[in-house]
């Protein structure tokens, strides 16, 4: 949708989401609620769904968040309660400040003065963790950031424009042997042991822009001198013969030749497949777990040696020539068993792999903890379970 088509459809989406959310506090002690960009978007406020709006149909608390990192803290938090509606503020319960580097004791006269000024409490100070990796939801890397050399494994990925699912690479970044990189348009695609095609938000399109950008005659000879190749999801579908879209679910209705590199047809179909999987690898039995969302469904002669086992239902496929492996499954490389094996089976020679599962969970507790001993943990019950009596933060 362009801009004013989906401003029009910001009803129809707010009567879902506030479905979804009621189906969710039915059944949870607490949902939180993560707006999008800024609250204070006067022009956008009506039919708004994403912040104040969605805040309001709800009658939820709200903790407004500023970064101090970016400079002007004050001004910010002061100008965007100014710009809310009496209604919007009214739900506004603390101001909390991100991402400070240095003494707390310098920032007292600022809070002083914003509580004076908003009648609002700053309910933390949070400081920046240098080196946090929160896997991100919309920006895409660039690099590893692992300090992998030139006697690791070489892994490339197109950075096409509609990509989704980018987290399937995260474990790969931060892997001590793999040296990997998204190229983007107009970049210099380099050589590589392994090329992994990405899943896409809309395969037919970004397919078109990776023949644009050349990457046809790339895959084939980085194929033809041995590489090693993955198709996840999108990037599967693309590595077949051709992708229809009959019902135009992406577009017009349309069908593209795709590249042609293993004999399958992909059809997407209007009801998506939402799954959570687990199974083995067909190269040698290691265990596997992913989901999977895509609206395709791929059928063809090379499909009948797949890539997964997944209790019993097949999943993907790998070439008869061992060079290229395709999967529905997203989180493919997540499970430190599977992704040590195709590592392996892409060139790494012992590619042990780090345990990302705990790697994750340790990063996600450290912001836990930061939270813990940054917030005043009493206001913040307060906030969120107003009927319930206040427990001492020493005894909790």
């Amino acid at each position: 949708m362009d801009a004013v088509d989906y401003h029009k459809y910001k009803s129809t989406a707010m009567s879902f989401a506030l479905e979804s959310y009621e189906r969710l506090a039915a059944s949870y002690d607490l949902v939180i609620v993560e707006g999008a960009g800024s609250p204070a978007e006067i022009n956008l406020r009506e039919n708004d769904v994403a912040n104040m709006g969605f805040a309001t149909a709800a009658h939820c608390p709200v903790l407004l968040v500023a970064d101090i990192d970016r400079g002007g803290v004050f001004a910010h938090l002061k100008g965007t309660l100014d710009c809310l509606s009496e209604e919007e503020r009214s739900l506004v319960k603390g101001t909390v400040i991100n991402r400070f580097r240095g003494d707390k004791a310098l920032l007292d006269s600022g809070i002083d003065w914003l509580e004076q000024n908003t009648g609002i409490p700053t309910i933390g100070v949070l400081p920046y963790l240098q080196g946090l990796h929160i896997e991100a939801e919309d920006a895409v890397a660039n690099e590893s950031r692992n300090g992998a050399t030139d006697q690791n494994l070489k892994v490339v990925v197109p950075r096409i424009p509609r990509i989704s699912n980018h987290t399937d690479f995260d474990v790969l970044r931060m892997h001590p042997r793999v040296d990997l990189r998204f190229i983007s348009a107009g970049e210099q695609i380099p050589a590589a042991d392994l090329i992994i095609l990405p899943g896409s938000k809309s395969t037919i399109q970004d397919l078109n822009w990776l023949f644009e950008n050349g990457w046809q005659p790339v895959l084939q000879k980085h194929l033809r001198y041995g590489g090693k190749m993955i198709g996840i999801c999108g990037g599967y579908q693309m590595i077949g013969k051709q992708v229809h879209d009959p019902d135009g679910l992406e577009g017009p209705p349309d069908s593209l030749d795709g590249f042609g590199l293993l004999d399958f047809e992909t059809t997407l179909v209007p009801r998506k497949t939402l799954l959570n999987v687990t199974g083995t690898l067909t190269i040698d039995g290691s265990r596997v777990t992913g989901y999977e969302i895509h609206m395709g469904q791929s059928s063809g002669p090379d499909l009948d040696t797949a890539a997964i086992d997944l209790d019993g239902r097949k999943d993907g496929v790998i070439s008869s020539d061992n060079q290229i492996l395709c999967s529905y499954l997203h989180g493919l490389f997540d499970h430190q068993e599977a992704c040590s094996s195709l590592l392996n089976w892409a060139g790494l020679d012992n590619a042990d792999s780090f345990d990302y599962d705990q790697f994750r969970q340790n990063e996600i507790d450290r912001v836990a903890d930061m939270l813990e001993g940054h917030l005043d943990n009493a206001l913040m019950q307060q906030i969120l379970f107003p009927e319930e009596p206040r427990i001492d933060a020493a005894s909790a």
